[in-house]
């Protein structure tokens, strides 16, 4: 017996709220409850197992959003399979190089993804299932009708249940880990962190195949007992219509997102007042912060990684405007604390000194799969997950994100980090967004290049910033260079590529 073993999460759910909506699906108007959530999953994972998945194999899944890939991610918990959403934005000879993190035995698509998801099954011999219905090939409304569910087990708390693939902008993808034990202590983060309760509803829009699409706030809402509409894919009229109905209270999204309600002629007609505003993945710029805070909307700025699960800060609602680019203090389940530089603690509170950010709590990845060297080189010798980021913590225990230490150059003998100068620029009138690289220079070793976004119907005079940045940041600061671009290149995470950006100046 297991003593750390779990319920199953949907067999819960349905006996404590078997007839509540747990999913409206916005394109379709189809919804499921709690009880319908957990006979299909049931009746699927027998299916599985009939065409011929084992426990321990791995399901590739390359959909848009929609309740089945919610149904794919339970059927997986209760039929031992380990789960891995793709990129749908990348084609089947990327999606092969990438699968090599997980070597997938089967892979679960929609109709959109049909034709890549099929020519990866023919490069890697993959079983083929379908969420829509096509022929010789199983589907799972065929597989929900035509098997049993299979019985409820207990849930091992650090079972490998799916594998997200890593949203850096550098390197080749690795396997990150989540648990039960990650979904649980996820839940409880943000859970406590924006009051979250069974009556609440949330959207979930975000990409499947990065953490924040399952984990902010849609799983964490159903294991609450709460309901999310799910949208294919960002639609800022249909979102905005959304939540211009007065359903929704709870809403998660990254800068871009609130960039994008910015723009939108009906920014006005939603009451953000009355909807608890969460944002992570990139640091939400103070304008962007004031715009929606005169508009009755404290969004509160958060810090997670995939490895985290994610949540592990969220600024509190009382401090969102009076502590603008803080990411809050680390929440109930995790635990946190600043590598002064020689792997002891560095305890300042005076907001002197950063150091590299490290984590540790239930809701951390035990790793990335099949990838011991990588898993490894995370963690510190007495088990902190390091992040890669370098922090400071002000007097009042609020933390604040310095930078990525990748991302820092050297010019001239003094440390850089672009966030810092970032920050700057995106202060100035004409200025949407700023992104800035470290580029070569034969005099100074490196200097700064900035890439600048227009906001809509200013320009942006290139010959003028480096004097208004020179009022604001020490001159080795001030960028050498202003770029001035229709867009920036990004993940699916909304996060910029500054590999790309350094490309375009080779």
């Amino acid at each position: 017996m297991n003593p750390d073993a779990l319920p199953d999460m949907t067999a819960k759910r349905a006996e404590l709220t078997p007839d509540r909506v747990a999913f409206t699906e916005h394109a379709s108007g189809q919804h499921l409850t709690f009880a319908e959530v957990d006979d299909a999953a049931a009746r699927i994972a027998t299916g599985f197992r009939t065409a011929g998945l084992a426990p321990g194999d791995r399901l590739a899944v390359l959909s848009l959003n929609r309740i089945d890939f919610f149904l794919a991610l339970f059927t997986c918990q209760k039929a031992e399979l380990v789960m891995a959403p793709l990129n749908w934005r990348q084609p089947a000879s990327e999606l092969d190089s990438v699968s090599e993190a997980f070597a997938p035995n089967a892979i679960l698509y929609d109709d959109a993804n049909r034709d890549t998801a099929r020519a990866l099954a023919k490069m890697r011999g993959l079983t083929t299932l379908a969420m829509d219905a096509e022929p010789d090939t199983p589907s799972l409304d065929d597989l929900r009708r035509d098997h049993v569910p299979m019985p409820p087990r207990r849930i091992p708390s650090d079972d490998i249940w799916y594998l997200m693939l890593t949203s850096g902008t550098t390197g080749t993808p690795k396997a990150v880990i989540q648990t039960p034990r990650m979904a649980w202590a996820n839940a409880v983060n943000i859970g406590q962190a924006v009051d979250m309760t069974s009556t609440d509803s949330s959207l979930n829009f975000l990409p499947l195949f990065h953490t924040a699409g399952i984990n902010l706030y849609t799983l964490p809402i159903f294991l609450f007992g709460g309901h999310s509409t799910v949208f294919a894919k960002f639609d800022p009229d249909g979102i905005l219509a959304t939540l211009k109905s007065g359903t929704v209270n709870q809403f998660f999204g990254v800068p871009a997102i609130y960039q994008a309600f910015s723009l939108h002629a009906d920014i006005d007609e939603v009451d953000w007042s009355a909807i608890r505003c969460g944002c992570g993945g990139a640091p939400l710029p103070e304008p962007l912060i004031t715009f929606f805070a005169e508009r009755g909307a404290l969004i509160c700025n958060g810090f997670g990684m995939t490895e985290t699960g994610p949540t592990a800060f969220l600024v509190d609602r009382d401090s969102a405007t009076d502590k603008i680019g803080s990411i809050g203090k680390a929440q109930m389940l995790t635990e946190v604390r600043i590598d002064g530089g020689d792997g002891t603690e560095d305890t300042s509170h005076s907001g002197d000194g950063p150091g590299e950010l490290l984590l540790r709590g239930p809701a951390i990845t035990p790793g990335y799969y099949r990838n011991p060297e990588a898993t490894a080189a995370a963690f510190t010798e007495d088990g902190w997950l390091r992040s890669g980021d370098v922090a400071r913590r002000d007097k009042d225990g609020y933390f604040f994100i310095v930078d990525r230490i990748k991302d820092m150059y050297i010019s001239g003998g003094e440390n850089v980090y672009p966030a810092e100068v970032e920050r700057v620029l995106d202060n100035h009138p004409d200025i949407l967004e700023a992104a800035v690289v470290g580029v070569a220079d034969a005099r100074w070793g490196e200097v700064g290049a900035a890439f600048l976004l227009a906001r809509p119907d200013h320009t942006i005079d290139t010959g003028s910033l480096d004097a208004w940045c020179r009022e604001r940041l020490a001159a080795y600061k001030v960028p050498k260079s202003f770029h001035v671009e229709d867009d920036l290149p990004r993940t699916a995470a909304g996060k910029v590529r500054k590999p790309d950006l350094r490309e375009r100046l080779a």
